[in-house]
């Protein structure tokens, strides 16, 4: 028998060092992805909300500039932006990679480079245009 200090022990990681621990970047893209799509998903509600009330009358939309104003707000519209940006190139790349194109090793890594540049680019964009 073995003596128990003598054993190899098993690692305990927390779960997000573990999600994310010797992940290629496609792995880390397609959690991304994922988070992405839940987070717009679960804050559509929300944006109807606050589309509507921006067009129901004049007060509701002085309502809605003011909530807009707010500096969480705004931080989280440029989540949103990029959350949307990123989603949409990622469906993009995962399109690609349904119809067998793109799935080597390395050009699947260049793919999801690309896929964080352009939705990074994205983002600054149009953010950059909003603030002008």
């Amino acid at each position: 028998m073995t003596d128990a200090s003598t054993r190899k022990r098993p690692r305990n990681l927390d779960l997000p060092s573990l999600i994310f621990y010797r992940l290629p970047l496609p792995g880390k893209l397609s959690i991304l992805h994922r988070v992405s799509g839940l987070g717009l998903f679960l804050l559509l509600g929300p944006l109807l909300w606050l589309f509507q009330l921006s067009v129901t009358s004049p007060e509701a939309f002085a309502t809605f500039r003011e909530l807009a104003s707010c500096g969480v707000a705004k931080v989280i519209f440029a989540g949103l932006i990029w959350a949307f940006a990123h989603h949409f190139c990622a469906g993009i790349r995962f399109l690609f990679l349904d119809a067998h194109v793109g799935l080597e090793k390395e050009s699947a890594r260049n793919s999801a480079i690309a896929v964080f540049v352009v939705s990074i680019l994205i983002t600054v964009t149009l953010i950059w245009g909003i603030l002008l």
